[in-house]
């Protein structure tokens, strides 16, 4: 019903103004009268204004960003620091479904920070996500760097192998977290998780030999 009072105010108005203002002639006028009319009759025929708005949000599509990931980051790197503020950020952006905007701002991280191997990590990650869990050569590159800054780092052959493990290459993710648990000491606080995952593939897909990984070296 308030859709029909708000055609007929128009309409109404719009009469008004052409007439007080609009200086047109008869003729004019019937013509100008005969379109609006047209105008109510199509509204009558194809509208429906009790129909309630509709209010669109962006979507963006699922991907492979989690809690589980900001957790195993926080076991695997710094809790505090430089690189603690941006990857905040950066982690409310991909809540928020905005993984290319996540990226960027991490993209600028490291630019300030070009040394830091956490933001490199991170960058790595916000990569992987933003390719809906498909590796690429811009996250190999980032992770790449946060190791040969800090070659003892856990960090970036972890999620390497998990970039990798969600792109369907299960060889070369056991490669690297068998290698990674290799040199991990029996107190490491990701030891206990990653021998859960490397448990669970070789369930779902038991090991064959493989050639070493040349990713990541020291």
């Amino acid at each position: 019903m308030m859709g029909w009072i708000i055609l007929f105010l128009f309409v109404l108005i719009s009469g008004g103004l052409l007439i007080k203002f609009g200086k047109l002639s008869r003729a004019t006028y019937e013509i100008t009268a005969a379109a609006l009319l047209l105008g109510v009759a199509g509204y009558a025929w194809q509208g429906n204004p009790g129909m309630a708005g509709v209010s669109i949000e962006p979507r963006e599509k699922a991907n492979s960003f989690n809690d589980d990931t900001i957790d195993a980051r926080n076991d695997l790197g710094e809790r505090f620091g430089t690189a603690q503020e941006w990857l905040i950020f950066s982690d409310s952006l991909n809540r928020a479904g905005k993984h290319g905007a996540a990226a960027n701002y991490l993209r600028n991280g490291v630019k300030e920070h070009p040394d830091d191997p956490d933001l490199w990590v991170g960058l790595g990650n916000a990569l992987v996500v933003h390719a809906d869990g498909v590796i690429t050569p811009a996250a190999q590159f980032a992770f790449q760097k946060a190791a040969d800054l800090s070659p003892e780092h856990p960090g970036p052959p972890f999620f390497l192998g998990l970039a990798y493990a969600q792109s369907g290459k299960i060889d070369q993710a056991r490669a690297i977290w068998t290698e990674l648990l290799a040199r991990s000491s029996e107190d490491a606080p990701w030891r206990a998780d990653l021998e859960s995952r490397l448990a669970t593939m070789e369930q779902i897909q038991p090991s064959l030999p493989v050639a070493p990984d040349t990713n990541l070296t020291q």
